[in-house]
């Protein structure tokens, strides 16, 4: 079963062949995907490396965590499921139970 690991605190200039070279040592690497930017595709500093099988990333994680790659200690890991986020993109809900959905008319005390 394949399992797909976290790897952090990368240096900027790691590429993702380094990273496949580096993790072929803990077994058969199926897929390294490391994350960019979306608007300028710089390297954000971490990755998700997909090992063969539980074993294997297990190795991955006791050779490679705290190990220093580009001048910095990798941060390794097994990869937690993408967590749903339904607020994206910052923006405030409004609902009945605030000031400004009420649709109060008049002045303070709220009658008519």
């Amino acid at each position: 079963m394949e399992v797909k690991l976290y790897v952090g605190n990368m240096s900027y200039e790691t590429s993702e062949e380094q990273l496949r070279t580096l993790f072929a040592e803990a077994g058969t690497v199926v897929s390294v995907d490391l994350i960019k930017d979306r608007d300028t595709h710089a390297p954000k500093g971490f990755a998700f490396v997909t090992m063969g099988s539980q074993a294997e990333a297990q190795k991955a994680i006791t050779l490679f965590n705290s190990k220093e790659v580009g001048g910095r200690p990798l941060v390794v890991n097994a990869a937690r499921p993408r967590e749903e986020n339904s607020n994206r993109g910052g923006g405030r809900s409004f609902n009945n139970n605030n000031s400004y959905g009420n649709n109060r008319r008049g002045g303070g005390n709220g009658r008519y």
